[in-house]
């Protein structure tokens, strides 16, 4: 009885074609059309010349080289960060947990030209740390590990949000089984609680290095905005426009287009892979369960 009701409900109808059209009209004019025109400038003068803005230009080589470092860090200690989250709020419950979980996307909805700010007057010079830090001959600001400081923040949530929820629909149970066998917790981790997250991971270190790598606006304002010492990607795009080298510009602005289409197709792969995931736990727990059946494929 749910199979023509289901077949029902995929017949496109004149709204349904109406609003698929205009999706993908929108998709195209304000996505696909500036995707185009950034590769259309960048190659406008042919490959050689592609090549020459990145290779022949030690600034912008040196840019392309920060942004490549910093993001990696930023995945690390965002992935350290939300691997250890997600378990403590997923598999304890405690006083303030949901002010946690709440907490955990304040970078979300925090501007991050204002974190950035609030990171100047915490490690800047006449910022609270500022003098201690000075004295012990550590450069924050200004300097690398201010840029991964800032991209690390405005990166925080997207591990921790994609473990979450995956590490609440699978339960402890595993987890339990395998202490009560005598694993200890390094060997229940990477035996029973990574095998079950690895996708849900992935994806998330995948969009949190998107992220990091297009970051903008906090690494704008730590960073100083120095040629040749703390430039990244984006900032570089930014000043090759503002001096009026547009080839040059959408020369580093295409890598970074390139890189976005690399996430996008590896989020496509674990997305499909999480959806396969999903479905094989419901087949699992509730075999016969109709509603299970229904969202077969």
């Amino acid at each position: 009885m749910n199979r023509p009701v289901h077949a029902a409900a995929r017949t496109p109808t004149p709204i349904a074609v109406t609003l698929v059209v205009a999706a993908w009209a929108i998709v195209g004019l304000f996505v696909v059309v500036p995707l185009a025109s950034v590769f259309r400038e960048a190659f406008s003068g042919g490959v050689g010349a592609w090549w020459a803005a990145l290779a022949h230009d030690p600034d912008t080589r040196h840019a392309i080289w920060l942004s490549l470092t910093v993001a990696p860090l930023a995945v690390v200690f965002n992935t350290l960060f939300g691997v250890a989250a997600a378990w403590l709020v997923a598999r304890f419950r405690f006083p303030g947990r949901s002010l946690l979980i709440t907490l955990f996307d304040l970078p979300f909805s925090v501007s991050p030209v204002v974190a950035g700010l609030a990171l100047v007057l915490i490690f800047g010079r006449q910022g609270l740390l500022g003098p201690t830090l000075a004295a012990l001959g550590w450069k924050v600001i200004f300097s690398w590990p201010g840029l991964v400081l800032a991209t690390t923040f405005v990166t925080l949530p997207l591990v921790v949000r994609e473990l979450l929820p995956v590490m609440e629909s699978i339960g402890p149970e595993e987890e339990m089984a395998a202490v009560s066998l005598g694993a200890n917790g390094w060997q229940v981790f990477t035996r029973v609680t990574l095998p079950t997250i690895r996708w849900a991971l992935l994806h998330g270190v995948v969009l949190a290095n998107a992220r990091a790598v297009g970051e903008f606006g906090a690494v704008y304002v730590v960073s100083g905005h120095i040629a040749g010492a703390t430039d990244t990607m984006p900032l570089r795009v930014e000043k090759l426009f503002q001096e009026y080298r547009q080839p040059a510009s959408m020369a580093v602005a295409s890598v970074l287009a390139g890189l976005a289409l690399v996430t996008l197709v590896a989020k496509f792969v674990i997305e499909r892979r999480l959806g396969a995931e999903s479905r094989e736990r419901q087949a699992i727990r509730a075999p016969d369960d109709p509603v299970v059946e229904a969202a077969r494929p």
